[in-house]
């Protein structure tokens, strides 16, 4: 993952209830129209975001996001980090195939933010809690790998 030499302060956002997701969105949004993002990619942010951020709530009992704008010398960027201190993901190859779900939902949650954005990371245990990491820079589009969910 690139490391920001320039990185601005972060803003952390609770994530506690579902007028939370929509301040989630609309950070997110601000954020990456302040760094330059086009339209389509500010989209694309905003919709892995809220996927992200209703996980935290749903699935990890509520947390934290952090919103943290990047600039590395040649390209600016978001970061967003979703963290909570829930049950954690048991099978973490499972819960990135798509159509997996254990809420009722259609299954895209983790595969779909992975796909809207250049980098993404999970870091989770049993009983410990979930930290979904997802990086995009500007006018970047996501690698498309032929069988990488």
């Amino acid at each position: 993952m690139m490391r920001s030499s320039g990185q601005t302060s972060a803003t952390s956002v609770p994530i506690g209830s579902d007028a939370d997701l929509a301040w989630v969105r609309q950070q997110v949004r601000q954020c990456a129209a302040a760094l330059g993002f086009g339209l389509v990619q500010q989209t694309k942010l905003v919709t892995a975001a809220s996927e992200l951020a209703r996980n935290t709530l749903v699935h990890g009992g509520g947390g934290h996001a952090e919103i943290t704008p990047l600039d590395n010398g040649r390209a600016r960027g978001l970061r967003m980090s979703f963290v909570d201190s829930g049950p954690g993901i048991r099978d973490l190859e499972l819960a990135m195939t798509d159509g997996y779900t254990t809420g009722g939902g259609l299954g895209l949650g983790l595969s779909g933010a992975k796909r809207l954005v250049q980098e993404f990371s999970v870091d989770t245990e049993p009983g410990r809690g979930t930290t979904v990491t997802a990086v995009a820079w500007v006018n970047q589009v996501p690698s498309s790998r032929p069988g990488v969910g």
